[in-house]
């Protein structure tokens, strides 16, 4: 009675699961020759791998619509939320309340429950920033953005002089310096590592500290963290002042022609490159009769009429000294 029993049952799950798979073999058989079905991700088909009838077209694709090839790639670039940036002091991984006072419908909020965001804005502000570390690298990211805005530096140089400060921070550079001092700093030191650099005079314009005080910084804080910043290129103050200048491609083409010469020759050495930028491109304005005033350089590139002279002249040297 038992074996009968046994038997019967397992004999009836074999008959279930028998039909079941004859069910999913009847879902992957070809309708037209009874072939086997393959699904091809890259066209959205399926088809029959033997007769090749296009079984199904158009097939949702359920996958992401990036690609990464492999474990690392994939992981970051899954949708988890918000990107992490350096240049918020909470890593962007803490939440804001929204200062308009409506609901998820766009109804405007009861004087009540104004009053009641207005305290969780409040208190969110200050679990936000518990400590004066905290405090200190929030004010000082609000610096470094600002003054980024300002000079029109792209995102990789704001996110190079979070990480710096922050390298400042832990170290325990800033006694006895001011954090816009160090932040200025940390942001020239970035733009330049960029090789996107700005002179000291356009930082000092956005700054809230002057042009000395940055210098100083900014030396302290690259000897200190052992940062490799190369000596500015001039070359690449050339894109800058010429298209400020509204100068063509010929000028500008001539003007690193110069400086390169200029290198060649030694002239660089020991000389400002905002200078010598700013002469090459006066000078390559008058060899391609694309004339500009050397007051209307000294204003783009901030350096005087005097140096602008001086440097033009030695560059010209240069040049024939090149071509001889």
């Amino acid at each position: 009675m038992t074996d009968t029993s046994t038997r019967t049952r397992v004999d009836g799950r074999t008959r279930d699961e028998s039909e079941t798979a004859d069910e999913a073999t009847a879902d992957l058989a070809c309708p037209e020759c009874g072939g086997s079905l393959e699904s091809d991700a890259a066209q959205g088909e399926t088809v029959c791998a033997d007769c090749g009838l296009v079984v199904e077209a158009d097939e949702i694709d359920r996958g992401p619509e990036w690609r990464a090839f492999d474990a690392a790639e994939k992981e970051e670039k899954s949708r988890v939320g918000a990107p992490t940036t350096k240049m918020m002091h909470d890593d962007g991984l803490s939440t804001n309340i929204g200062w308009r006072d409506k609901d998820a419908s766009g109804r405007t909020l009861s004087a009540r429950k104004r009053e009641k965001m207005q305290r969780l804005r409040t208190w969110n502000e200050r679990f936000r920033t518990r400590d004066a570390k905290e405090r200190n690298l929030k004010q000082a990211l609000g610096e470094i953005d600002r003054m980024a805005s300002a000079l029109g530096l792209p995102e990789n140089v704001r996110e190079t002089a979070s990480v710096v400060y922050r390298r400042a921070l832990d170290e325990d550079l800033l006694p006895g310096r001011s954090i816009e001092g160090v932040a200025t700093a940390a942001l020239y030191a970035a733009a330049r590592q960029a090789g996107t650099p700005r002179s000291l005079d356009e930082f000092a314009a956005v700054s809230r500290v002057g042009k000395t005080e940055i210098a100083r910084t900014y030396r302290y804080v690259a000897r200190e963290l052992g940062l490799e910043v190369q000596p500015a290129d001039p070359e690449s103050y050339v894109p800058r002042f010429a298209s400020d200048l509204g100068l063509g491609d010929r000028a500008e083409r001539r003007a690193r022609e110069l400086l390169r010469d200029a290198k060649d020759e030694g002239v660089h050495s020991g000389k400002s490159p905002v200078g010598l930028a700013a002469a090459a491109v006066y000078a390559a304005s008058l060899l391609t009769d694309d004339k500009v005033t050397q007051s209307s350089v000294g204003e783009v590139a901030d350096v005087s009429e005097v140096t602008i002279r001086n440097r033009y002249n030695e560059i010209l040297d240069a040049s024939d000294a090149a071509s001889a």
